[in-house]
């Protein structure tokens, strides 16, 4: 029976993948609990266990004293003399208990106990395992489709595909193989609870990592990603190695790479765009296949005006906006697409609106538009220091133009006024 202890032991050992000490150390307690169990919570026990024979042993230690006045918890003198001839009053002595006499109900307690150990620790082992998981992608089946998601049997536990990380129209059936990115992974009583997804914008990167060696070998870069899962992405790469292509690495022989991810992803389309360092550079990269005509930049606001011809609008937009929401996310600037007609329209009225401002006239207009200032708004929203800087005019004739376009912004209308737009730098595309 001790070898076969033994036995059980290295074999669960090994295939569950628990420490064996963890193993003997909740063996000892379940026997310590179990001879509690039937011999009384105050008996004072200790379990030894001998890794060479797989033989258990029990002992009870009792206190040696003149008079007995509680068997359970003291022995005599004499009786002590009889185990350990050396043994004195005051000693604690050990004395060996035979534990078949624990009983049915003590032994069925020590096997839950040893149960619920083990348990315990595979959901350590496996929260251990899947928490430096996160952010990979990994492979399961589809155990059932619940309301509270998709539930996916990952082999040694279970993963959710929540319904708010499931990409609109993806249909899944149990027994289905399915793909999807770690997103987190949580303690929990019942065992670690791992959340999958397939609509991060990581789970489209971590496919790229895989399907392109030049970005796992990091010599191309993902430097920005901007999804709408199941329609619409654009991913921006940039090469650290001028022989290397970045879009060329992505986009592999005749297609096959974002061929292999787009068919992952059940059609959606992949843009991928070359990043930039220049922000109008890189959002002129972005809202292709739109040609832009030029952009107008502030700075301050982190936004931008892109101005295309009439024919390439809609292109530049897309369908219900897409694409230069997409591009507006990429880049991280707000971005507002103009046709070249209504941008020369606003810059006429633009202009009219300077015109307008009392005690204007063509030359000062000229100057003032020379300096960045488009609209009677933007001379009535400047500073006097700004505006000196800008166009050279006196503090006096200055203050006078600032005050007499805040008095006809305030009580005029928006086209007497102007665009409402701030430039600080005007680039052509």
């Amino acid at each position: 029976m001790n070898i076969e202890l033994r036995r059980i032991i290295d074999q669960v050992s090994r295939d569950k993948g628990i420490d064996k000490e963890l193993l003997i150390s909740a063996i000892k307690d379940a026997i310590r609990s179990a001879a509690k169990k039937k011999f009384g919570p105050r008996l004072e026990i200790e379990v030894e266990y001998n890794d060479d024979t797989g033989a258990i042993e029990v002992f009870q230690y009792k206190e040696v004293v003149a008079a007995v006045e509680d068997p359970s918890q003291q022995i005599s003198l004499a009786e002590g003399k009889k185990l350990d001839p050396e043994c004195e009053v005051g000693d604690s002595l050990g004395i060996k208990m035979d534990a078949s006499a624990f009983g049915r109900i003590a032994a069925q307690s020590a096997k839950q106990v040893i149960m619920q150990r083990m348990k315990d620790a595979e959901r350590d082992l496996v929260f251990e395992d899947f928490k430096d998981r996160k952010g990979e992608i990994i492979n399961g089946i589809v155990q059932r489709v619940d309301p509270e998601g998709i539930i996916v049997n990952l082999g040694r536990t279970e993963a959710l595909l929540p319904p708010s990380e499931q990409v609109p129209r993806e249909i899944y059936h149990k027994g289905e193989r399915i793909r999807a990115f770690v997103l987190d992974v949580k303690r929990q009583t019942r065992g670690p609870q791992v959340i999958m997804s397939r609509t991060h914008p990581q789970f489209l990167i971590a496919l790229f990592e895989n399907e392109v060696p030049e970005i796992s070998e990091s010599i191309v870069q993902v430097l920005g990603c901007a999804r709408e899962p199941g329609s619409r992405s654009k991913i921006a790469v940039a090469s650290r190695d001028s022989d290397v292509d970045p879009v060329g690495a992505c986009v592999g022989m005749r297609g096959s790479r974002v061929q292999n991810i787009v068919q992952e992803l059940r059609g959606e389309k992949i843009d991928i765009i070359p990043w930039h360092p220049d922000p109008a550079k890189f959002a002129t990269n972005a809202l292709s296949p739109a040609q832009v005509s030029r952009i107008v930049l502030n700075q301050g606001s982190q936004s931008m005006e892109v101005i295309v011809s009439d024919d390439q609008l809609s292109l530049a937009i897309g369908k219900r906006g897409q694409n230069v929401r997409l591009a507006s996310r990429l880049v991280g600037w707000k971005i507002d697409v103009k046709s070249e007609s209504k941008y020369s329209k606003s810059m006429k009225e633009g202009y009219l609106s300077l015109l307008r401002i009392p005690g204007v006239g063509e030359i000062t207009a000229n100057l003032l538009h020379e300096g960045g200032y488009n609209s009677a708004r933007e001379v009535a929203e400047t500073n006097m220091d700004e505006l000196l800087q800008a166009t050279g005019l006196s503090e006096k004739k200055a203050a006078a133009l600032i005050a007499s376009a805040q008095e006809m912004v305030k009580g005029g209308t928006a086209e007497e006024a102007g665009e409402p737009a701030v430039t600080d730098e005007v680039q052509d595309a």
